[in-house]
């Protein structure tokens, strides 16, 4: 696949906010035509708006938990452009609740949007992927796919889930021409901690310390782009929070007893 972006056709999904409007601007600035996927259509609508080359883009509406709908949404995908390049995996929602106190539906509904959400659209891309000989799923999971902390033990075993399915399926479908490149960003200034489930399945509806001065989601989606251009398999978005993969990798004793002290909101 070519390093360049012009002409490309990316799939992003989480579209409507956060890293994944961040990651649509920047994929737009370079020249590639979009589908711009999540629930809410308005909000879709307004990041389109604020793309350059506004009207090459498609808004596609798309609950991650009704994987019924990927068919339908992916067949309108091939209408439109007739090609797909690069699919984003960006949408989920995270956690804010300790295990104890936290509904097991809870548990579900994290495990059905983060992973079995992205793993029903990515079923439905893979033949279509396989057939052009070509396609990148570019996969957003969290730094606490490597590093689980507390408050957010469903979302992190949604995560470490998707590490696992996407390293296998890159290794079954090399050969075939697609590659895979897990992203895992550390604390980014959006609004997924305001969005984050508690135990009861509400949203936090406050942001976390730690993001109020975290790294901006332009910053990282700009980070994003250049890992994808250089045909990364892997990369690590992240400030200082980074150096926990390091300590778990040649401390694991000490980095847990760090962790169940750290403050992780």
């Amino acid at each position: 696949m070519s390093n360049s972006l012009a002409g490309k056709i990316v799939w992003i999904t989480g579209a409507s906010s956060g890293i994944g409007e961040a990651v649509a601007k920047s994929f737009a600035r370079r020249g590639a035509r979009l589908v711009l996927s999540a629930r809410r259509e308005a909000e879709l609508e307004r990041v389109r708006e604020t793309l350059v080359n506004a009207q090459q883009h498609l808004i596609l509406p798309l609950d991650l938990a009704d994987s019924g709908a990927m068919p339908a949404a992916v067949q309108a995908v091939r209408e439109r452009f007739g090609g797909l390049d690069i699919l984003v995996h960006n949408g989920g929602i995270s956690q804010r609740s300790r295990v104890a106190d936290t509904d097991l539906a809870v548990d579900r509904r994290i495990m059905e949007v983060n992973f079995f959400g992205t793993v029903a659209l990515t079923k439905e891309v893979l033949p279509w992927f396989r057939e052009q000989g070509e396609g990148r799923f570019v996969v957003i999971t969290s730094l606490v796919g490597e590093l689980p902390t507390p408050l957010r033990s469903a979302y992190s075993a949604s995560k470490h889930a998707l590490h696992g399915f996407f390293e296998s399926l890159g290794a079954e479908e090399y050969d075939n021409g697609l590659r895979v490149t897990l992203v895992m960003p550390g604390f980014v200034r959006t609004q997924v901690s305001v969005n984050a489930l508690t135990a009861d399945g509400s949203a936090q509806g406050s942001m976390d310390d730690a993001q109020l001065s975290a790294m901006p989601a332009e910053e990282c989606a700009e980070r994003l782009l250049k890992a994808v251009q250089q045909g990364r398999d892997q990369v690590i978005i992240a400030g200082r929070e980074k150096a926990g993969v390091y300590l778990k990798r040649w401390s694991p004793p000490l980095y847990r007893r760090l962790i169940r002290k750290m403050k992780v909101t």
